[in-house]
């Protein structure tokens, strides 16, 4: 039986999860949930997930609502290798710190596009745009150290930041200048096979909602 995921293409976690579905060939439903419509907030749907978030991935009677455990319930389950996630306590601790920084990363870009896009607030706080900047230098400051997020080798916190930054960039644009480093990883990052397929139009669409609902 095949696993549902619950999605919205827009949705920067969402592409963290397709993205780990097509690099590891996950047999899965997709299942549409229009945020704008409120699908999330039907019963049968808090019924599932009580904080009506996406992605949800449900697998049988196990569901999961967090993305970042969606990225390594999947690769633990399909992953050919440990490359993506190891197992080596140390770099798996590197991995596992860099996906709660992502946790940092997301809420400060919702702070800005849940406001404008489901309460009408079109002009973000200078703060909440220096927070964005500031999120550049911290992953800056990891890159200058590393080829990758948590390494030297591509894992699951480079798939779940790049959704992420992904997104950001349509609110504060990467300053190539400010930050090589973070530059050059997300053009290394979106010109990958699993960014083209699952995220690119979606970031797309994302930049012309917030674009539309911004005043910047």
């Amino acid at each position: 039986m095949p696993l549902k995921l619950y999605k919205m293409d827009l949705s920067p976690p969402v592409c963290a999860a397709l993205m780990i579905c097509e690099i590891h060939n996950v047999p899965v439903e997709m299942i549409d949930v229009d945020l704008i419509k409120k699908d999330n907030l039907k019963p049968e749907f808090l019924k599932k997930n009580p904080l009506h978030t996406i992605p949800l991935l449900e697998d049988d009677d196990l569901i999961i609502h967090d993305s970042h455990v969606i990225l390594t319930y999947l690769t633990e389950k399909y992953g050919k290798d440990e490359s993506l996630y190891p197992k080596d306590p140390k770099q798996r601790a590197q991995v596992d710190q860099k996906l709660f920084f992502d946790t940092l990363l997301f809420f400060r870009l919702r702070s800005i596009s849940y406001a404008a896009i489901f309460e009408g607030v079109r002009k973000p706080t200078e703060k909440q745009l220096k927070d964005l900047d500031e999120a550049y230098s911290f992953l800056e400051a990891f890159l200058s150290k590393t080829k990758f997020i948590a390494g030297d080798n591509m894992t699951i916190a480079d798939i779940s930041i790049l959704a992420t930054v992904s997104a950001i960039r349509h609110i504060v644009p990467i300053d190539g200048n400010k930050y090589p480093n973070v530059q050059s990883w997300f053009t290394y990052m979106e010109n990958q096979p699993f960014y083209k397929k699952c995220v690119e139009q979606g970031s797309i669409q994302f930049g012309q909602i917030i674009k539309s609902c911004l005043d910047l």
